[in-house]
């Protein structure tokens, strides 16, 4: 069984900083595509940043220049780096993974999410 479990979330100031981490553990063979996404009530999910196969990057423009996501694969662990944090950056923020096991499957995972909250 596979499990993502994110921490690093919480309260800061406008301008602040936060580093958010997901560590994945279980029957894990490799992972492929990962990526955080953010949710606000009453919206849907959408992509923050993402890391491809090829280890190329992606973000939302609303975050480009101010987040950097990365990971290790020995420890199995996502982070999202959060600089210059706006009030508008206020979301749960999960953690999502394409993991092959060594049972052979190949599926996507979240993790239950942590809340990041920027007000002054």
């Amino acid at each position: 069984q596979v499990q993502l479990v994110e921490s690093g979330g919480g309260l800061v100031q406008p301008g602040g900083s936060l580093r958010l981490s997901c560590i994945a553990s279980g029957s894990i063979s490799s992972m492929g595509v990962v990526a955080w996404y953010r949710q606000v009530p009453g919206n849907a999910r959408d992509l923050v940043a993402q890391i491809t196969t090829s280890g190329s990057t992606n973000y939302a423009d609303s975050v480009k220049g101010r987040f950097t996501i990365s990971k290790d694969n020995v420890k199995k662990t996502l982070y999202l780096q959060m600089n210059n944090l706006k009030p508008e950056d206020t979301a749960v923020y999960y953690c999502n993974a394409f993991i092959t096991t060594y049972r052979g499957t190949y599926s996507g995972y979240w993790g239950q999410g942590t809340q990041v909250f920027v007000s002054s």
